[in-house]
This record gives C-alpha cells, structure tokens and sequence, in this order.
C-alpha cells in the first residue's frame, strides 16, 4: 500500500553524520529512511524536515540553508528514483514516472527570524511546510514543553510531570501572527505539532485554512502535552486538516519511570482508533518522526511499515480506511494547498 509520511528528520540526521566524517548518503545509509527502506515501504512521498536545534545552531537560517543544500544535492544524485515537490501537479508527474516525491518543510520556526522576506525566501527555496516550534521559545510562539525543563510542579496538592504540562497562557507572538498570516497566503503549510495549548488555539483563530499537526497523537491515550486533546483533533478535523501519527514510544504510551518504552504497532493502531473516534476517518496520516526518534522496537525503520497497514486491517479498520491513513487523506490536503 501507498504511503505518505509528513515528517522525517533524515536530512538533519544525515547533515550531522556527514559533519562526523561518516560516508552515508541518502540512497543508503543506517539511518531509519534511505531510499530503499522508502522503496520497501512503498513510499510514495516523503516530507523531509529540516530540524534546527535552536539553542545549538549559532545562526539557524545559515545552518537551514547549509541542510537545504544537502538536501538538493542528495536528490540530484538521486534522480533516477526521487525528486522535490513545490505544487500538486509535481507530485501527479512524480506518480506518472514511478518516483518517489520529497517535500522540504522545516522544524522550528527561528530559522526565519520573525522575518517575512526570510519566509519568502524560504519558499521559494522548496519549503511548504514549516513546525512553528520545537522545544524552545522563538520569535512566532512558544512550545507546549520546553527542553531542559523535565521538573514536575505542585497542581491542587498532586505532583504533576512536566510531560502532563501544557502551556495554556503563551501562545503566538504579534511576530507570530503575522508570520502564520503570511504562510498561509503564499501557500506554506501551518504545522502545529510542538506548539503551545494556547498557540494552537491562536493558529485557529488567525487561520482560515487547514493546518496540520505533522507527528502528533492523542492526548487521552497518552498524556504527553506533544499530544492533541480531543478539542484539538475536532477542530483540525473541522477545518480540513491532518494529523500525523507520531512513532516514538513515548508518546504512544506512558511507562512507570524508570522502565523502558520499546513502542509497539499495537499502540499506534490504539491512537489511530481513538483519533478517527473522536475526529472521523478524513483527519489522520502518518507523521512518522523517523530519525527523530531514538527508535521503535517493533517498527525499526520505514521499510517495515506495510506491518503497521496490516496492523490497521487486522484491527477492523477496511482497505479503503487505512488507504486514507496512509497516503489518501495528505494527498488530497496537499491538493487543495499546494
């Protein structure tokens, strides 16, 4: 079965290797997507986020840039099996030639420096999807948790875990607001996952078209605030839109602390139920976070993914269904946008 992932973080993770002297490349590699786990995995396009660690990156639109070239360069060598996306009608040519597609999108927002030209700049070098946080503050908005704080707080007498947290008071800056107007004008995907409980209500409000929540799952199975409440899955079902489902086991499952979360396919298939319950069958896709992710026991890498899809039909969801979970649902969300 065909399949759509909306977030990876190969590129980055490919960067730093490359930086580390490994000889690794995009055609084959060890990391979790390379293109023959995608050509095992029957991919049929794969967003690639370019992740900037905020507090690391000494410039981070200089580092985006120098990723973006990896990113450019890999395809190029690559051509004869995949090739960038900026509008719908690459992705039917990609189909009709039998290649794998690849959308550049970002992961953290700094990289534009609250800067409209910077996020001009940004799409017309391929970006169509940008995450307006990762785990720190910027000048768009504020996450829901914030790296580096892992202490719990004291709420009405119980001892409460920072990943139960949410961020109900900081959401968009003006800066924010402006930026998020922007994307949407010019045709750049709003990507929500990471963001504050407030920030996302505030997209909600600024925004008239769908949004995504690119690698996110459901917060009533797992508690971890990077998950979507039910309010949330309504509303972005409600304006169209998509939500990514998440493979790290952490916010799969909760664990006892101390104990290991290995991942299994029967926990995302939980979420994968629980989403479609509270939101309908036309808001899920796949948000994988492979190479973002230490890992998944039972879903090492993409070329195991068919297992999930047979995971789904076994689970009682029909062909048609998980065809719309694994790549009908983005493709006609990417339709209407790009």
């Amino acid at each position: 079965m065909k399949a759509v992932d909306m977030h990876c973080d190969t590129i980055s993770e490919l960067y730093k290797r490359i930086k580390e002297g490994q000889d690794e490349s995009l055609r084959r590699n060890n990391c979790h997507i390379d293109l023959t786990k995608l050509n095992k995995g029957d991919a049929l396009l794969q967003n690639f986020a370019i992740f900037i660690h905020k507090e690391r990156a000494e410039n981070p639109l200089e580092e985006f840039l120098r990723m973006a070239d990896l990113y450019y360069n890999e395809l190029g060598k690559n051509r004869d099996m995949i090739a960038p996306v900026f509008c719908w009608k690459d992705i039917e040519k990609n189909i009709a030639e039998g290649k794998i597609s690849a959308l550049l999108t970002v992961e953290e927002g700094a990289v534009c420096k609250g800067n409209l030209a910077y996020l001009r700049d940004m799409y017309r070098l391929g970006v169509r999807m940008m995450t307006l946080t990762w785990n720190y503050p910027n000048e768009i908005g504020h996450p829901n948790v914030r790296a580096g704080n892992y202490e719990g707080r004291q709420i009405e007498g119980e001892s409460v875990p920072f990943y139960k947290i949410a961020d109900t008071e900081n959401g968009l800056t003006e800066q924010g607001v402006e930026i998020v107007t922007e994307m949407e004008r010019i045709g750049m995907i709003i990507d929500v996952s990471h963001l504050s409980d407030k920030g996302f209500y505030d997209v909600l409000e600024t925004t008239k078209k769908p949004f995504v929540a690119s690698h996110s799952n459901a917060r009533a199975v797992c508690p971890w605030v990077r998950n979507l409440t039910d309010e949330m899955i309504r509303k972005i079902a409600l304006r169209g839109g998509v939500i990514g489902l998440n493979f790290c086991p952490d916010f799969l499952t909760e664990v006892s602390k101390g104990e290991k979360n290995t991942g299994t396919i029967a926990s995302i298939v939980e979420h994968a139920k629980y989403i479609t319950n509270v939101g309908g069958i036309d808001c899920l896709g796949l948000g994988s976070d492979f190479d973002g992710i230490e890992g998944h026991e039972e879903l090492p890498d993409y070329s195991h993914l068919q297992e999930l899809s047979e995971a789904l039909c076994m689970a009682g969801f029909s062909n048609d269904q998980v065809e719309k979970i694994f790549y009908k649902n983005v493709l006609r969300l990417y339709k209407e946008l790009l």
